[in-house]
């Protein structure tokens, strides 16, 4: 509880000193390189406050039930705090602090990030090291959805082996189900994809960011079909420019 009101403060703090002012308009202007993405997901990107509002920020945290996750956008170390557990990343190690033993029952080097990676869709499919390449569309209720399949260069992250398709509105370009396929556990090359559909957004500070995600049942082609159970829910949505120390995420010393 302590960590996610300090998180709160903390983050508040910096959202209020980055007021606009003249002086920190000119201490913000950054150069911004020239992104390669193909033209169909830059609107994507576009769509959902674009890249250079993205690459600006540098704190992201949103609640998912009693759950406060916090991530450092360039380091990606990450915190996720509860009533009974903590758990994260320090940018070396993934570590674990119950205040009731064993009520954390998941694999946190699984799970520290699992749900950033649903919540910063699209952008974290700016990441560097990334292959694009163009998918069949998705079919749902006679609408087709363009997409592109996302796949990462050997040694990327703790599973290269992970693809994902993002399908968009061919007319908003607002994007609309998320495949992705789970080898972490196997280390193997999967070519069934688990599928989301994304459909309620909220505007955080200039970036349009899911208020709530439904995962669907497939058919036999990996059609989807109905909903698998009910959507997943986001509150509390925070983007900051500002950074955290870096002893907010480490382990906390009981």
């Amino acid at each position: 509880m302590k960590k996610i009101l300090l998180v709160l403060l903390i983050i508040t703090s910096v959202s209020c000193k980055n007021e606009p002012k003249k002086e920190v308009k000119k201490e913000t202007i950054v150069e911004v390189k020239k992104e390669n993405f193909p033209e169909e997901l830059s609107k994507v990107f576009e769509k959902h406050g674009g890249i250079n509002t993205w690459r600006k920020a540098q704190i992201l945290s949103f609640n998912k039930g009693e759950e406060a996750h916090t991530v450092d956008l360039k380091s990606r170390k990450t915190v996720v705090n509860s009533p009974k557990y903590s758990l994260g990343f320090d940018g070396k190690e993934v570590w674990l602090d119950e205040i009731e033993k064993g009520s954390y029952k998941g694999d946190p080097a699984f799970y520290h990030n699992l749900y950033f990676y649903f919540y910063a869709m699209p952008f974290v499919l700016a990441d560097d090291g990334i292959t694009y390449e163009k998918t069949d569309d998705l079919v749902f209720e006679g609408i087709n959805y363009p997409g592109y399949k996302i796949s990462y260069n050997a040694n990327v992250g703790s599973s290269p082996d992970d693809n994902y398709k993002i399908f968009y509105n061919p007319k908003t370009y607002q994007m609309e189900w998320l495949g992705y396929t789970v080898t972490y556990r196997s280390k193997k090359a999967s070519d069934q994809f688990k599928i989301i559909k994304y459909e309620n957004w909220n505007n955080v500070n200039g970036l349009i960011l899911p208020l709530e995600i439904t995962w669907y049942k497939t058919d036999e082609n990996g059609v989807p079909t109905e909903p698998a159970k009910p959507a997943t829910e986001f509150t509390l949505p925070l983007i900051s420019e500002g950074k955290l120390a870096d002893s907010f995420f480490e382990k906390p010393k009981n």
